[in-house]
Order: structure tokens, then C-alpha cells, then sequence
């Protein structure tokens, strides 16, 4: 994984191991992601092929199908200051 804050346009590139336990989808195709306020609301009648989780403190994600691609929603706490929007 890169780091986003390393990168000019703040693109953070996942590239996973042999046997990672993730859907195919998101091993294999590039993926967007998106801050929101309300992950419940964000992936409300979505087809979720990652359940919400905590990757890190302060962070809860979700990853969805849409159009045959994944796509991530990303809910950071604010109390901690851990939010990537300006």
C-alpha cells in the first residue's frame, strides 16, 4: 500500500498478497473511495461485499459493488481529528 499523503494527487494504491482474504473484485480491480458522515446510510439497500469494519482507530469502512466495481466508503471519527477532508 502507498501512502496518500505521499502522493501529489493524495491517491493511496492497495496492491494485496497471494491469498488475501478479500472478494476477487477488490484484488483485482482498482477501486475509489469515498469520506462520508453516515456509513449505515452510505451503504443502506447497497450490495456490500465488505462488511463494515475498523481498519485503524478512528476509522470505519465499507466496500460496495457498484456497476461490477468496488467502491469503499470511509467514515472517520471527527472527535479524533482523523478526518482527510479540508
Amino acid at each position: 500500500m502507498t501512502d496518500h499523503e505521499k502522493s501529489q494527487n493524495g491517491i493511496q494504491w492497495m496492491r494485496f498478497e497471494e491469498g488475501a482474504p478479500y472478494p476477487e473484485l477488490v484484488l483485482t480491480i482498482p477501486h475509489i473511495a469515498f469520506e462520508v458522515d453516515d456509513l449505515a446510510k452510505a451503504i443502506e439497500g447497497q450490495k456490500v461485499i465488505i462488511q463494515p469494519n475498523s481498519p485503524s482507530e478512528g476509522l470505519i469502512v465499507a466496500f460496495i459493488e457498484d456497476c461490477g466495481a468496488p467502491v469503499e466508503f470511509m467514515q472517520y471519527d471527527k472527535k479524533l481529528g482523523t478526518s482527510t477532508a479540508g
